[in-house]
């Protein structure tokens, strides 16, 4: 697995690129696990990027992730751009109302309150307080 440090807009993210099967490529960003389609099936051989540089695909096109979904009848509450959660008002088992705020995420120094996107009960939380995160983040499940 190759492990890369990236900056951007001042946030540090920690990416680690694993197996690549067909056109699959599966990707860890600050712990978050997404499997990334790639426009093409992947050489054999890859070679690793320059550090400095975002990860590229065979075209030269930037690898855009995209989060895995939930399947379930359960709705994931997503992150709606970049940013660090500074707060998760919610824990797993609460019951929450259509557009309550369940967490608090800070994006280009500004705090945004995040809010539920239907009532229902928390059933999982999938980022900690501190996270950096990509826009599309699953960050609370409600089902």
């Amino acid at each position: 697995m190759k492990e890369y440090k990236y900056k951007i807009n001042g946030n540090l993210y920690k990416v680690s690129v694993g197996e690549i099967e067909k056109n699959i490529a599966h990707v860890e960003v600050n712990g978050t696990v997404y499997n990334v389609e790639m426009e093409e099936a992947a050489p054999v051989k890859v070679s690793a990027p320059k550090p400095s540089s975002a990860p590229r695909t065979a075209t030269g096109e930037p690898v855009i992730s995209k989060p895995t979904s939930v399947s379930s009848g359960a709705d994931a509450v997503k992150s709606p751009l970049p940013g660090v959660v500074n707060d998760i008002l919610v824990n797993v088992g609460d019951t929450v109302n259509v557009g309550q705020t369940v967490l608090i995420l800070e994006a280009m120094k500004m705090e945004n309150n995040i809010n539920a996107i239907k009532s229902g009960k928390v059933t999982a939380i999938k980022v900690n307080k501190g996270d950096s995160v990509l826009e599309g983040t699953e960050l609370i499940i409600i089902e």
